[in-house]
């Protein structure tokens, strides 16, 4: 399907491939990893042909159809959601006009509504609907969307239909850049599932563990300009990798061993005339060595001993019969949450359903219409949205920041937090007005982290996160004693922390006394991930 071959590539003066070898065979199931900057993108868009490789070639199959999903889609146009889920191009468009024209008895010629059926067919016109409807069901499109022009929609629904399309082309090759980014959790299980029956190839970048855990079988990691192939998941990929680390270790002792005895050798017999044979032997055999580079450290998820909080009441917080709505629209009605000391919540349901609105009920970010809301004697609540960095001084530098939380924080320490979400060396000296939106989330994130509130409120906390990073803040958290809710679409993320699940839909809150798994058990997603529908 794909063949890449000593391919090199430099960039802003960095090496990020050097004479690197790649193979996506068809119908596997690929995932394409590494740090930030590593040049996962760049790959992507040589495979694409949008950019050209230094050196080397890379081979598509003639025959083979590619399709990409950018992380971001262009300006939305006037398309509805299903005009983009269709596929349907200038011609088709023009087609499907002449053919309705045709249908409602208009005057059309004979000819005409021949060639509108021959292109209509061509694009297997009367599945294509059907088939679109369908799996914008899956990503939770409603019946009311489809025929919305996408320019009235957030970028995130935007992304959803350009996915739906790529779905309903069904490529030889499917390139996903970060897939699971705008879904909510029940897309996200809605697509793993159809994925896992996909009948192309899937090459993907993706920050998401549960997703390639669940779908991938190989893992190529771009490691020090080199793709190195790895046969399973991306749980087996970190055991394999850490394996291959120290063998390579292993190997690098004993050839330096191996080396210090030889130029001992030569050192004490180079002026032996009787040795001189020898000498000259173990001369040519240094330079013959194929030297094993001192294989890099790797990037290991950091742990930090965090400042503990205040210990609250039994009674964080309570809502009482309350009311939520913005203009005529109703959100809640009559809504009791009490949220217990030690409680891991996870808040979880279609976008929409009002998930991030009783977050910020409870973080008092909103007034509520009627009812009651009663915190605890003792609670400090921390609020963490994805936008929210007004806490931040923008005349500070990142590091200054971060020390300023706490007096009992040395730089070493500051530093190393900071290293771990992301921000490196020379990045802790930016001005926080300089940084990114994404940056300015990951520093306010930091912020709770060395300074954490008892009762602390999360919104989609692992969004701009790489991998290693969100298992930094999942060690963190998992050694947190306080009180935590949070928001997220990370299954791995909310595997790891979350005790107790409140499904929220249209207004209703339904509590379940477990996790993750017991949620997907007792509401029956399970046995039904997919609304049954898979993959052809």
């Amino acid at each position: 399907m794909l063949t890449i071959k000593k391919l090199s590539k430099s960039h802003a003066g960095k090496t990020l491939f050097q004479e690197t070898d790649m193979v996506v065979n068809w119908g596997e199931r690929v995932a394409l990893v590494g740090p930030n900057g590593a040049g996962k993108s760049t790959l992507f868009r040589m495979i694409l042909g949008e950019e050209d490789p230094d050196e080397g070639d890379i081979v598509l199959d003639e025959y083979g159809i590619v399709g990409y999903l950018p992380q971001e889609a262009g300006e939305p146009t006037d398309e509805t959601v299903l005009e983009i889920a269709m596929g349907i191009t200038p011609e088709l468009a023009e087609a499907l006009r002449v053919m309705r024209c045709a249908e409602q008895h208009e005057t059309t010629h004979t000819e005409d509504y021949g060639h509108a059926m021959d292109v209509f067919n061509a694009a297997h016109g009367y599945q294509l609907e059907p088939k679109a409807r369908k799996i914008l069901k899956g990503l939770s499109f409603r019946e009311s969307d489809l025929g919305r022009p996408a320019r009235e929609m957030s970028g995130g629904w935007v992304m959803r239909a350009h996915l739906a399309r790529l779905l309903v082309q069904e490529p030889d090759l499917l390139m996903l850049d970060e897939p699971t980014n705008h879904l909510d959790l029940m897309s996200l299980l809605w697509l793993r599932r159809y994925l896992k029956n996909y009948p192309g190839a899937i090459l993907m970048i993706s920050h998401d563990r549960d997703f390639m855990d669940e779908l991938v079988e190989t893992v190529y990691d771009i490691d020090d300009g080199q793709l190195v192939s790895y046969r399973g998941n991306y749980s087996q990929f970190l055991e394999l990798k850490a394996q291959r680390f120290e063998q390579l270790q292993a190997a690098y002792r004993r050839q330096q061993k191996e080396i210090e005895h030889i130029r001992e050798f030569i050192d004490r017999f180079r002026s032996v005339a009787s040795k001189a044979g020898q000498v000259q032997s173990r001369i040519k055999q240094l330079e013959r060595m194929s030297l094993i580079e001192k294989p890099k450290p790797m990037r290991k998820v950091f742990r930090f001993n965090f400042p503990q909080p205040q210990r609250s009441t039994q009674k964080v917080i309570e809502l009482e019969k309350v009311d939520q709505s913005y203009g005529s629209s109703l959100v809640y009605h009559n809504l009791n949450v009490l949220v217990e000391r030690g409680d891991r919540t996870v808040l979880v349901g279609p976008n929409g359903a009002g998930k991030s609105t009783l977050l910020k009920i409870l973080a008092g970010i909103v007034p509520i219409c009627a009812g009651k809301r009663t915190l605890g004697v003792s609670t400090r609540i921390g609020y963490f949205s994805q936008t929210r960095a007004e806490n931040l001084n923008p005349d500070f530098t990142v590091l200054e920041e971060i020390m300023r939380c706490s007096d009992e924080l040395r730089e070493e320490d500051a530093r190393s937090i900071l290293g771990s979400f992301l921000f490196r060396r020379g990045d802790v000296s930016k001005r926080v007005r300089v940084l990114s939106g994404g940056e300015k989330s990951r520093l306010s994130l930091v912020k709770f982290l060395v300074d954490p509130p008892n009762l602390l409120l999360m919104d989609e906390p692992t969004t701009h996160l790489d991998l290693l990073s969100v298992e930094a803040l999942v060690q963190a958290l998992k050694h947190y004693q306080g009180t935590l809710v949070f928001i997220s679409h990370d299954v791995h993320f909310i595997r790891s922390l979350a005790e107790k699940t409140l499904h929220v839909n249209q207004g209703v809150v339904t509590t379940y006394a477990g996790g993750y798994d017991y949620y997907l058990e007792k509401s029956g997603l399970l046995n039904n991930e997919d609304g049954g529908l898979t993959a052809p």
